[in-house]
């Protein structure tokens, strides 16, 4: 659409979007329409623009806009003041920022700074010292960790050096981690995150069915289960009853581990060298889980089996107890395991876990109560 704009206009629309989402338009431009809004931007924004393509999406140097509002320390509040004047026409200005000769950030003024202080006054005696920044390759999730004690409304953005590269504005900033939070379930089941519901037909077939052909490939591994214990199966037709119970209960199991590590990696809640305990308690809650209900299984099975006058009934019981509570053990294990190893090893936390995930539940359910039938009922 922007392609076909006229270039002022589709500067102006740019300008009320979100600068990730602009970025990534901008992007997405051929090379001829690019130059061409590039051109009809103001010099300040253009080279913004040149800026952030920079920097991956996903951090901070994407969300930049210009810093209008640039002071050197030697100015004084008066010419601040006059200089803002002709500034506040046409940008929205909250801070004033004061630089070196080589761009680097030395603190930042508020408007109340230049109200109340008497205009002789140098803005390097009345600035902020030590102002918090971003670093442009920060990420937004940990910039989100960042500004968990800091709700400011504007935030400078620096460079290795500490040079002032842009700003970000915090709703930009909380827009973006809340989609990021939208897309979280749809990556634990294998849904891109670029996907939206005006997705074409085409392209969500192209993000989905990948996902979906791995997890026939793992449905293949828990069928696998079941064939191994076809005799099994065949000797008691009354274990299939439970199957799914199993595989329910356990998954659920599996899915709420997971989604508490995920949202505990995304808050920063589980700090390096935490990740064991959270195994762990993971493994005695599912252990715990599993008993409590095992044994309503175990009694439903017992009971069921006597109705047929089965004379294996208190072994298939204890048989379907015992498997719940390893299986729930197991899925609440894998639920805490799986997005760790992702994150250790540089991938999204929340991409397809919760695929991996069923699988594990799936194989430990069937395998524990098919195995434990088989031994027991010799």
């Amino acid at each position: 659409m922007l392609a076909v704009e006229e270039p002022a206009r589709a500067v102006e629309v740019l300008a009320d979007m979100n600068p990730g989402l602009a970025q990534d338009l901008l992007a997405a431009l051929a090379p001829d329409s690019l130059a061409a809004i590039s051109k009809a931007a103001s010099p300040e924004v253009s080279r913004q623009w040149l800026r952030n393509a920079r920097y991956p999406s996903g951090t901070i140097g994407r969300l930049m806009e210009p810093a209008y509002a640039v002071f050197a320390p030697a100015m004084s509040v008066g010419q601040a003041i006059e200089q803002l004047r002709a500034v506040v026409r046409t940008v929205f200005v909250t801070y004033g920022y004061v630089t070196d000769g080589e761009g680097r950030l030395l603190g930042l003024v508020t408007m109340r700074d230049l109200l109340f202080n008497d205009h002789a006054a140098k803005l390097e005696d009345v600035m902020l010292k030590g102002a918090f920044a971003f670093r442009a390759d920060t990420t937004i999730s940990e910039a989100m960790k960042l500004t968990l004690n800091r709700h400011y409304p504007v935030y400078p953005v620096c460079d290795e050096s500490g040079r002032l590269l842009g700003l970000v504005r915090g709703a930009a900033l909380f827009e973006e981690q809340a989609f990021e939070f939208t897309a979280q379930p749809g990556s634990m089941v294998g849904v891109e995150k670029e996907e939206r519901v005006t997705t074409s037909l085409g392209r969500s077939f192209k993000f989905r069915h990948p996902w979906l052909q791995l997890n026939l490939l793992t449905a293949f591994a828990a069928g696998g289960v079941v064939a191994l214990f076809q005799g099994t199966v065949d000797k008691l037709v009354i274990l299939a009853t439970f199957l799914p119970v199993l595989a329910g209960q356990s998954g659920n199991t599996g899915c709420q581990a997971l989604a508490v590590t995920v949202r505990g990696i995304t808050l920063g809640d589980i700090r390096p060298g935490s990740g064991k305990g959270l195994v762990a308690k993971e493994f005695f809650l599912g252990l715990a889980n599993g008993a409590v209900t095992g044994v309503l299984c175990g009694i439903a099975m017992f009971l069921l089996a006597r109705s047929q006058d089965s004379p294996y009934a208190f072994i298939l019981g204890v048989s379907v107890c015992l498997a719940m509570m390893g299986s729930c053990a197991v899925s609440g294990v894998s639920g805490a395991i799986v997005p760790l190893v992702l994150k250790r090893l540089g991938a999204d936390p929340a991409t397809a876990s919760s695929i991996i995930v069923t699988t594990a539940t799936d194989v430990a359910s069937m395998g524990m109560l098919l195995g434990l039938a088989a031994v027991l009922v010799h």
